[in-house]
């Protein structure tokens, strides 16, 4: 059976698209011209892990590709085992085959059968969940923020390219084809040199409440759920989907839906380096602390600087507000340049000239305006390319391999150290591989965090 597997990994590796310049990966394929691709027949077979909230998408987008990408679905893992049956019938209902279910995701790790897993777990499980995938073989799909802070982040790096494994963070615009269109129109001048991004995430969020400690759920395997973080008791205020505004485990709202922005923000401003400055305030508003234990701000505004003196601005409100722009974006992008200014809103983009009123250019295939927020970018065109270039064996054919997801993460992560602080900072910004703010040990103490034996992101990978 080792033997067997290993020979179908290779013949995986092996299957490279051959002939140069072929796009794949939302640029065009059908399934019929895909399934002429050598080694397209190949299956590649893939575990869900983190099944609850967006895990939802993961499962839809994987049997979605069933016979386009031969994907087979085989196992669903949570460290809570609420969601197996329901989960496991979706999966059913759409494809009719039913999948394993596991709650100890090394175990996933562990099955020989399986290329590659696509992870939707909180933040804090992003980097040693990624590190350890890695380490047992498997390409990785991985939600964002990339990490939790900024440390780990480059030990993921480093673990993908140590092992020789496909890491894809799920940054999907950059595989929607308008906003692709609309980044190449910024790259090649379309509104004069750009010096400014400003990035938008208006997502008004109420109260979610207080409740006193009490014993986690059957069904919910704790101590393995909390993994890297600081010991604490369970609170289901502090647990499911909650978990994005506690510090231990998340990264408030400008590390939630915030990376989508500011990955396009750094994506068209063509930064491939980390900013220099950056300054971060806001607070909690609208919401009384006695009744709700949320720590993460709700409202935050946050300005970084690059060496060259280009500015990215990042507004997060969480609380009631106006939109901007003519395309009233809530959830979306505006960029400056010396000719003109763009704005992005899903997949639809406008430039207008200087003073005019009218925009010269705008995106030409469909575009969808944001209706909920909370739906994910794009369609299946992401999770695709993820298969391509793993059957191609290529981390260049990757729309957003995790280094290019590794500097649009830190962005919400340094803004949040700049936050806590209360001051601005000085980041080590031209050194791409040495994160470290100049002069400062106590922001660089936020730079990683204190792991929780056994869940340690560690030094070596």
């Amino acid at each position: 059976m080792k033997e067997e597997n290993n020979s179908r990994r290779t013949f995986i590796r092996q299957s490279a698209l051959a002939g140069a310049g072929i796009a794949i990966g939302g640029m065009g394929f059908s399934a019929k011209s895909y399934s002429a691709i050598k080694g397209a027949n190949d299956r590649v077979t893939l575990a869900v892990i983190g099944i609850h909230g967006q895990g939802q998408t993961h499962i839809d987008s994987w049997c979605a590709l069933k016979s386009s990408r031969n994907v087979k679905l085989k196992t669903l893992c949570d460290a809570d085992e609420q969601w197996f049956d329901s989960r496991a019938k979706m999966v059913v209902d759409k494809i009719g085959e039913k999948p394993l279910t596991e709650w100890d995701m090394r175990k996933v790790f562990d099955d020989k059968e399986i290329d590659a897993v696509s992870m939707a777990i909180p933040n804090h499980w992003h980097a040693l969940g990624t590190i350890w995938a890695c380490q047992a073989g498997k390409h990785v799909y991985i939600e964002k923020p990339a990490s939790h802070d900024v440390w780990e982040g480059r030990k993921m790096i480093e673990a993908a390219r140590k092992y020789n494994r496909r890491v894809q963070v799920g940054f999907q615009n950059r595989s929607i084809a308008n906003v692709m269109e609309a980044i190449k129109f910024l790259h090649e001048g379309g509104i004069g040199d750009v010096f400014m991004a400003r990035g938008l995430c208006i997502k008004p969020r109420d109260s979610f409440g207080i409740t006193p400690d009490s014993t986690p759920p059957p069904t919910l395997h704790y101590d393995r759920w909390l993994g890297p973080a600081t010991w604490r008791p369970y609170n289901e205020k502090k647990g499911h989907y909650n978990w994005h505004w506690f510090w231990d485990t998340g990264n408030g709202d400008t590390g939630n839906q915030g990376p989508h922005q500011f990955d396009i923000a750094r994506w068209g401003l063509n930064k491939n380096e980390h900013p220099v400055s950056i300054f971060s305030s806001g607070a909690i508003y609208g919401i009384n602390p006695k009744e709700c234990a949320q720590e993460t701000p709700n409202t935050q505004s946050s300005i970084f600087k690059y060496q060259d003196g280009t500015t990215l601005e990042f507004e997060t409100r969480g609380r009631y507000s106006n939109a901007e722009s003519s395309l009233d974006i809530r959830i979306g992008n505006i960029f400056y340049g010396t000719e003109g200014y763009m704005e992005i809103e899903g997949s639809t983009w406008k430039a207008f000239r200087r003073r005019e009123k009218e925009p010269f250019a705008s995106s030409k295939g469909k575009s969808d305006k944001i209706v909920d927020p909370r739906t994910p970018p794009g369609g299946t065109e992401h999770y695709a390319n993820f298969i391509d270039a793993i059957r191609a064996d290529n981390n260049d054919l990757l729309h957003c391999d995790i280094n290019e997801g590794f500097y649009s993460s830190a962005l919400p992560l340094l803004a949040n150290i700049s936050y806590r602080l209360d001051r601005g900072l000085k980041f080590m910004g031209a050194n791409m591989d040495r994160e470290k703010f100049a002069n400062d040990p106590e922001a660089d103490e936020l730079l990683t965090r204190v792991y929780r034996p056994p869940y340690v992101v560690p030094n070596e990978v």
